[in-house]
């Protein structure tokens, strides 16, 4: 028996790859590091653009690494455990984080900067030109 899926419509034509991408989010991570998503005022004529923010307090600017790789922006977060202190309590962890984040088609980073322990990533996804194309019907008799 095959398994019935919401894209197994047959209206919804080249969708495969986003039930994957959604799967793969579906199985999602330990929710570290928080972080909040906003839609900020338009600036110029940009496009819509958005600002994720992830709480990485600890973390400094040469522990963290932003990509983008194939429409993913990837946030990755390392801390080295130095051994020349000895703790009489811990409970602050060295931890080491993966977030991703699938983006739209044309969405880019326009900037990340990291202030007060929080990493603000700001993104902008252009305006579509709305576009309507005729296609030619042929008649073969």
């Amino acid at each position: 028996m095959s398994r019935m899926t919401p894209f197994s419509s047959p209206l919804l034509l080249g969708f495969d790859t986003m039930e994957k991408t959604l799967e793969r989010i579906a199985k999602g991570s330990d929710g570290y590091p928080p972080y909040n998503i906003e839609r900020l005022p338009a600036r110029d004529s940009q496009g819509e653009t958005l600002r994720i923010t992830l709480a990485v307090a600890g973390f400094s600017q040469d522990d963290l690494d932003v990509t983008v790789q194939e429409n993913q922006l990837i946030i990755r977060g390392r801390q080295v455990d130095t051994e020349d202190r000895e703790y009489l309590h811990r409970g602050i962890a060295a931890r080491q984080f993966q977030r991703a984040f699938m983006l739209a088609d044309g969405m880019r980073v326009l900037t990340a900067d990291l202030k007060n322990g929080l990493l603000a990533i700001d993104l902008v996804k252009p305006e579509p030109e709305r576009e309507t194309k005729r296609i030619n019907i042929s008649v073969r008799d």
